[in-house]
């Protein structure tokens, strides 16, 4: 059964739909948030608020976007109102873990560190938009939708990002 029949079913209240795609979802929700989070955010709790929202309000989704797009931005988005309650946003988007797979892994330790170092002096919009779409693959209207942000606000946080980086990395070689 396809997600946006499982979603249409869930939004009449059937509970094997919900069901059905909780178990579709929660590995992948487990990995997502795994790779954005720190570890000692509760994941559990996140994904289950995200599915009790996806439950709540699956008859407000519009089919615009894939299924998987507004799911994940509901838990991007439950994710950062539970680190934001917990005081610990700025640690949650540090680059820490993050830059290896953006670099090619033949580079240099050193090389590393002054794009990790760039990435942090990005403000912390910038760094996101710029991850969200270089590092995890998202396409800009995902990130739009995942970040509750227009279209060209991203493109404009991800230009700006790429032009601050240009000048940190040229600035220290």
């Amino acid at each position: 059964m396809s997600e946006a029949v499982l979603l249409r079913s869930v939004a009449r209240g059937d509970q094997r739909a919900f069901d059905e795609l909780y178990r579709r979802y929660y590995r992948r929700l487990k990995r997502f948030l795994a790779k954005r989070f720190p570890p000692s955010q509760s994941a559990d709790e996140i994904i289950n608020d995200t599915l009790f929202i996806v439950w709540q309000h699956a008859n407000e989704f519009h089919y615009s976007s894939q299924v998987s797009t507004w799911i994940f931005g509901i838990a991007y988005r439950v994710a950062l109102k539970s680190l934001r309650k917990h005081r610990v946003w700025l640690r949650a988007i540090t680059t820490d873990g993050l830059t290896d797979p953006v670099l090619d892994p033949t580079r240099a330790d050193e090389d590393r560190q002054w794009l990790a170092e760039g990435l942090r002096r990005l403000p912390d919009k910038q760094r996101l938009s710029l991850v969200l779409t270089y590092h995890f693959g998202h396409s800009v209207e995902q990130v739009a939708l995942m970040t509750d942000c227009p279209v060209g606000t991203i493109k404009a946080r991800i230009f700006h990002a790429r032009g601050k980086l240009r000048r940190h990395l040229s600035a220290i070689q």
